[in-house]
């Protein structure tokens, strides 16, 4: 791939920390900052032939043929338009809107257009969280009916995420974007999200916005998924997850206590992103930009532009992910459950709850079947017609 990177913060850096590690053909050429200074340094760090100041000029420029958004939050609607116009694959960081309505202008402006579109949804391409899917997938878990994702630190990196304005909102819009996918992979990206319940709150930091939220989202098929989040948890990084089904458990710790562990007098700088200290116990991670899924997510989209296919994320999912966030902040105002409004749903139209009654026999649904200490198997059971329940040992 030939490549443009709009925007020269943290996130540009990651960006392109991974690209220029990673399949090794790909590589970035153009960078566009609004500062010319930064865009002169981030060309000059990654030894990148062309930088502007005018994002057309660095969408159109020939050294391309894919452009990557990594800009804030308000600034993703031009961006896309401008790849649009230019006929250019794109790929934008998230949220891909600050809301679903942008989000569905840039979904449907991409569409029209013909142009590839891919959604850098990073945490749903970590090797945990992949290999978890699978299982899923397999079975292994039986019918997911409960996930919990959680992503907490001491804040963002840069001041626009702070400004409600130019973010569209705080952790909820930063963090809860990538609960919320995370649960949908879980539970099946093709049910439908029917309505949220969601708390939030702006506890320590003096900001308009959120800095710390806790919702649930309902699905079509009776599963519920909880995202927690905050920008004022101490002590770093702290990703993690959970699903649970009828016939199994996964929990993931993603970036925090992951069985790296090193003591430090604080000669050593840089640990880890949102570390807070370099001194005392300290949690690095071996690969930042791997254990997070850059290396995954950008491999996927390159082979999906190659092959012609749709990446395992997409500009429609995001515009769900945006859908599920509005109807989160509508429920922290009326506290009450939301309806998630979608105008455009593409999966399955009606989903029934799957029974969650399982029959022992004719007479009896089983509740529960143990092996207790002195070997014999204990049955909880529950009379079909009666509704009397009982034990049984075997």
């Amino acid at each position: 791939m030939k490549l443009t990177i709009l925007g020269t913060g943290f996130i540009a850096r990651f960006y392109a920390e991974s690209l220029h590690a990673q399949r090794r053909k790909d590589a970035i050429h153009v960078v566009y900052s609004r500062n010319e200074d930064r865009a002169r340094k981030f060309a000059g760090d990654y030894k990148l032939a062309h930088y502007f100041t005018d994002m057309d000029d660095a969408v159109n420029h020939p050294a391309t043929d894919t452009v990557i958004i990594a800009l804030p939050n308000n600034l993703h609607e031009a961006a896309v338009m401008a790849c649009v116009k230019a006929k250019k694959n794109v790929l934008c960081t998230k949220p891909l809107g600050r809301t679903s309505a942008e989000a569905k202008r840039m979904l449907d402006a991409v569409e029209a257009a013909g142009i590839f579109a891919g959604y850098l949804e990073d945490l749903c391409y970590t090797p945990k969280f992949l290999k978890s899917c699978a299982s899923i997938r397999a079975g292994a878990l039986g019918r997911i009916f409960w996930t919990k994702s959680r992503e907490a630190h001491p804040g963002p990196h840069s001041d626009w995420f702070w400004d409600k304005e130019q973010s569209g909102g705080g952790a909820i819009i930063d963090l809860g974007c990538h609960c919320v996918e995370i649960g949908r992979n879980f539970i099946g990206k093709d049910i439908r999200p029917v309505e949220v319940m969601c708390w939030a709150d702006t506890q320590v930091h003096p900001i308009e916005a959120e800095d710390h939220a806790i919702g649930l989202v309902k699905y079509a098929n009776g599963a519920i998924s909880q995202f927690e989040v905050s920008w004022a948890f101490r002590g770093g990084m702290d990703l993690r997850d959970e699903v649970m089904g009828t016939e199994g458990t996964i929990w993931l710790n993603g970036f925090l206590r992951t069985g790296f562990e090193m003591f430090s007098t604080g000669k050593g700088g840089y640990v880890a992103e949102k570390s807070e200290t370099d001194r005392g116990w300290l949690f690095p991670v071996g690969d930042e930009a791997h254990e997070l899924g850059y290396s995954h997510m950008f491999t996927d989209m390159f082979d999906s532009i190659e092959t012609r296919r749709e990446p395992l994320e997409t500009f429609y999912d995001a515009y769900i992910v945006n859908c599920i966030l509005d109807a989160a902040y509508s429920s922290a105002k009326t506290k009450l459950w939301e309806p998630v409004k979608i105008d455009d749903w593409r999966g399955k139209d009606i989903v029934e709850n799957t029974s969650h009654l399982v029959s022992y026999d004719d007479e009896f649904y089983l509740i529960k079947e143990e092996t207790l200490s002195d070997g014999e198997v204990k049955l909880i059971l529950k009379n079909k017609k009666t509704n009397e329940i009982i034990q049984r040992r075997l």
